[in-house]
């Protein structure tokens, strides 16, 4: 919302006049003084606006370096304010919480006031006489100073049109040894005017609201601002990526905490010497999941990795859950999360033969696809691993299985690989990489992208909860959320859905419009999978958040699977969600919880569960939905949109027919 610019005729009651007149009006002006380590300085007595002497500061015990560590999950202490100035309508409101949303994502705390919402609480009692105007920007720099000294990054947006009153808020900052950055967010009064979202513009041109900044009230343009945002020429990002520019300038923002993809890849200009490199090295040769773990890391999926584990990066992640990120490997570095290790097995053959090279080529089919760089191998003690990731070590558990027959030995270094992989099977246009998926975002100007991860077809219960949630996201405002439909593409068991049949049902769900087309991406997710309930999940949703999720959709018993020998549950069926809720490092996403949908035989669609009304309910189970497919019979009108039930009973005769 705008600030609103109104001025009418005594506004300030006559009471609080008379308050000031006997210097008890409010004040926050603490005068706070710190040394060069961000303690506080000895009290002192301070005078404050309205007369009130003798009145001392108690200075803090903690001092601003403490605070650092324990604010938000970086390290450092970070405060500030980030004043934004300009007309209404000129985009202040629009860049702040875009600001605040963005920065809170990548660990920065931070905390944003918009002038609308701080007169419906802290300066409700203000009206906009040029005093009240004063008062209300005095009172929200010094509540800002406040937010600023306790370590956040706080973010205002106020019109505040009269030089002095922001220099006096700058003063306010700079006697607190804070950092103060004002920003002119710059936009023609007629680009303002045609936003004019609320018809106050409309009201000031007819008369009927006096005082009103850009119409009959002076805006005094800021002389020399920190920067310039051109919001009738740049976009929210655009505007966002300058204000973070700044804020790594000052050191506010780490640079670190802002590159979000790490590629893999060789440059282009490196490649010829690189593949000479390749072919002179000594070699292993890889499997086709460990191939798939290559496309991951190069992808840029599992940033901050820079290759397949180390022995201090498998011990974090199988003990932690997490990577300690910086370089001094502690909390306050910052915590990455990373639930299952990325580990590639040797036999012990290989590693008597690759040990004391400096380097090794990865040969998958006899072709070189990478370079690992400075390796480092330690024994693969294949139960434990088993156990702390699956919870089994049930030999019968298919991905269990694959790692008990897999090498002694793990080997872990810096990777490169010498070109982006591809696996000619008709669907690499879907196998974007992260770098991809947020270009493509930015192209369809989604202000929310919502992730929904599935190895299995689409039943109109997985579109009725991205219905919802797309619905859910345009109540809280965002104007153009947009769909991740993202299949995993890499190792699946044997009795799942082929990548190959899932996509075509997929397209089929698209082309019949149960999900809009226009605001869905597609792309297929390159991770083979574990099977290793609440544990995967979390990999599952922060692979999604390096692409440029920020909100993902947890369906019931993710990842999960019955176990092979009980045939009951692996893992509790709501557990996953929880956990994912609970998971640290995961700050950028926002999760959204599964709601059980059942088929619905009164409404004959699929509904979300009422318990009140159990009777109308038919839950269609996996092995039902296949046993019907296979004999080419339907399921009830609403389960499943037709071009794409086709589709899944296409796959089941085939398979049939083979048999």
């Amino acid at each position: 919302m705008w600030e609103t610019c109104l001025n009418p005729a005594g506004s300030i009651m006559h009471g609080m006049r008379q308050r000031w007149a006997e210097g008890r009006r409010p004040a926050f002006s603490l005068g706070v003084l710190t040394d060069a380590m961000g303690r506080m300085k000895a009290p002192r007595e301070t005078a404050f606006f309205g007369g009130s002497t003798n009145v001392v500061y108690q200075a803090h015990h903690v001092s601003r370096s403490k605070r650092g560590q324990v604010v938000g999950t970086r390290g450092g202490f970070r405060g500030c304010t980030v004043w934004l100035t300009g007309l209404s309508g000129a985009g202040k409101t629009t860049i702040g919480f875009a600001l605040e949303e963005y920065l809170v994502s990548h660990g920065i705390p931070c905390y944003s006031l918009d002038g609308d919402n701080v007169r419906h609480g802290l300066n409700k009692n203000l009206g906009f006489s040029a005093g009240d105007r004063e008062e209300n920007i005095r009172r929200i720099a010094e509540v800002a100073r406040l937010f600023a000294d306790a370590g956040l990054v706080c973010i205002t947006s106020f019109i505040s049109p009269f030089s002095k009153d922001r220099q006096n808020a700058r003063k306010i900052h700079e006697a607190a040894g804070l950092p103060f950055f004002e920003i002119f967010v710059d936009a023609p009064l007629n680009i303002c005017e045609s936003r004019d979202v609320k018809g106050l513009y409309k009201k000031a041109r007819a008369g009927e609201i006096k005082g009103f900044t850009g119409i009959d009230s002076d805006y005094e343009k800021p002389e020399s601002p920190d920067l310039v945002l051109k919001t009738n020429i740049a976009s929210v990002s655009e505007c966002i990526q300058q204000v973070v520019e700044l804020l790594q300038t000052q050191n506010i923002v780490p640079c670190a905490s802002v590159k979000d993809v790490f590629e893999l890849f060789v440059p282009k200009n490196k490649l010829d010497a690189a593949r000479a490199e390749a072919n002179a090295l000594p070699s292993v040769e890889i499997t086709k999941l460990d191939l798939q773990w290559v496309q991951v890391l190069s992808e840029g999926w599992a940033t901050p990795l820079k290759g397949f584990m180390r022995e201090a990066e498998y011990l974090q992640v199988i003990h932690f859950g997490t990577l300690l990120n910086g370089k001094n490997l502690s909390v306050a570095d910052g915590v990455v999360n990373l639930s299952i290790p990325i580990v590639l097995p040797i036999s012990a053959q290989d590693k008597q033969r690759l040990e004391g090279c400096g380097a090794l080529a990865l040969s998958y089919a006899g072709r070189r696809v990478a370079i690992l760089r400075d390796p480092e191998y330690f024994e693969h003690r294949k139960e434990e691993r088993c156990a702390r990731i699956w919870g089994t070590t049930c030999a019968k558990h298919p991905h269990v299985k694959m790692v008990m027959e897999s090498g002694d030995w793990l080997v872990g270094g810096d990777l490169v690989v010498l070109e982006k992989i591809c696996w000619n099977d008709g669907l690499d246009q879907y196998r974007l990489t992260p770098l991809e998926l947020k270009q493509k975002f930015t192209e369809m100007n989604a202000d929310a992208v919502f992730a929904f991860q599935l190895r299995n077809p689409v039943h109109n219960g997985h579109a009725l909860l991205m219905q919802d949630t797309r619905r859910q996201l345009l109540q809280r405002g965002y104007k153009n959320p947009v769909l991740l439909l993202h299949p995993l593409g890499g190792w699946t068991k044997d009795d799942d859905v082929p990548l190959e049949w899932r996509m075509k049902q997929h397209a089929a769900v698209l082309e019949e419009h149960v999900l809009d087309p226009k605001s869905t991406v597609v792309a297929i997710f390159p991770s083979p999978m574990l099977y290793a309930g609440p544990t995967e999940v979390q990999w599952h949703c922060r692979a999604r958040m390096i692409a440029g999720a920020n909100f993902y959709i947890v369906g019931r018993d993710p990842a999960g699977m019955p176990h092979p020998e009980t045939k009951k549950d692996l893992y509790e069926p709501t557990q996953g969600g929880k956990v994912l809720s609970m998971a640290p490092g995961l700050t950028s996403v926002e999760i959204i919880p599964f709601r059980v949908a059942a088929y619905n035989k009164v409404k004959r669609a699929m509904d979300f569960y009422d318990p009140k009304r159990h009777d109308d309910f038919d839950f269609i189970s996996g092995t039902r939905m296949r046993k019907l497919a296979r004999e080419g019979e339907n399921p009830p009108d609403g389960f499943m949109a037709p071009k794409a039930w086709k589709v899944l009973t296409e796959y089941y005769q085939s398979l049939e027919k083979k048999n």
